[in-house]
């Protein structure tokens, strides 16, 4: 009995590892049937939905063959980081342009020959990032248990002691889109991060969310009474038909776009600078305008009517990214000593 036992472990440990194998040899075997010069590797943060239908009519145009590797923002930058050394990547598609400034040193300079059609405004002057789309930040509010009267019209009305401990917000080292707001708040009042991180860690009350995926959930199901997320992700939601509203701030507000750019020793930088010019055409445009909710950085490309007006705050984003790495430690130390 035991011997059978042992036979039959043997049998599926043998398998495991076969099949094992033949999962590594059909990944090495389409990779390298595809020649060098039709091949592309790219980082991305964006969400499946987002990156897939570009990336496969990308594909289909060009027959370039794209390798994917996808997660969060902070962790594909890091990625990012190191493949620019070791020449093993050639693309990082998604996170707001803010990050990729701050990270600009692992970035190749490219200009795409789109650049005349694109918005002045997101179009970087060294060309180390390319805008992909403008995504202006949004208050949402769970409308049955808010009206739209009381709702929060404007940034400082979050700081009314009727919100303390009830808006939605995830952590800046999780989610680009959490420190945009936080920058986007600093330039508004003009208020230095010293100030401004401490006042609205406390009106969060220390509850903080792990990712921006749970902002509108929580929303929606009344654990939260407001938050603050994308105008992209907000409309998505509440075409799925979740309890929530949008405003869109009276005050003003920011609308940095995401961003593509070359990395570094990118090892097939031809096809590269493809990719950004593919993705800032007009097709591209017009499809994530149509089926993503996103704005287009192209002037000639028309916004769609169901978009509603939103009031563009000028937003620094030299000085952003700057500072970008003293605001997250500064975070950080409020959330130890609330710990403690």
């Amino acid at each position: 009995m035991r011997a059978a036992v042992t036979c039959i472990l043997l049998l599926l440990l043998s398998a495991c590892s076969y099949n094992s194998r033949q999962k590594d040899v059909k990944y090495i075997s389409e990779k390298y049937a595809v020649p060098d010069k039709k091949q592309l590797i790219i980082y991305t943060s964006h969400k499946k939905e987002v990156y897939l239908p570009i990336i496969r009519e990308f594909e289909k145009r060009t027959g370039i063959w794209v390798e994917v590797h996808a997660g969060g923002t902070a962790q594909m930058m890091q990625e990012a980081k190191a493949a620019s050394e070791t020449g093993s990547a050639d693309i990082m598609f998604g996170g707001g342009i803010e990050t990729y400034q701050a990270h600009q040193d692992i970035f190749f300079p490219y200009k795409t020959s789109e650049n005349d059609s694109l918005d002045k405004n997101d179009v970087s002057e060294e060309g180390y990032w390319t805008a992909f789309t403008e995504l202006p930040i949004v208050f949402i509010y769970n409308n049955k248990l808010v009206s739209s009267r009381e709702a929060p019209k404007m940034w400082e009305e979050l700081f009314d002691s009727r919100w303390k401990g009830k808006i939605a917000f995830a952590d800046p080292n999780n989610s680009g889109t959490s420190y945009t707001i936080l920058s986007t708040m600093q330039q508004l009042f003009n208020e230095e991060k010293e100030s401004l991180v401490p006042r609205f860690y406390e009106q969060l009350d220390g509850k903080v969310l792990s990712s921006s995926g749970q902002i509108i959930p929580e929303v929606s199901d009344g654990s939260y009474l407001v938050g603050i997320t994308l105008e992209e992700t907000a409309k998505k939601y509440i075409a799925l038909g979740y309890n929530i509203s949008m405003v869109y701030p009276e005050d003003g507000t920011s609308a940095v776009p995401d961003g593509c750019a070359i990395i570094k020793n990118a090892p097939h930088s031809y096809n590269a600078g493809l990719f950004l010019d593919f993705v800032v055409g007009y097709d591209t445009q017009e499809f994530a305008m149509e089926n993503f909710c996103r704005r287009p950085v192209r002037m000639d490309i028309p916004l769609s009517s169901e978009y509603g007006y939103v009031r563009i705050i000028p937003f620094d984003i030299k000085k952003s990214a700057a500072e970008e790495t003293a605001v997250i430690e500064l975070w950080d130390n409020l959330s130890r000593e609330k710990e403690d």
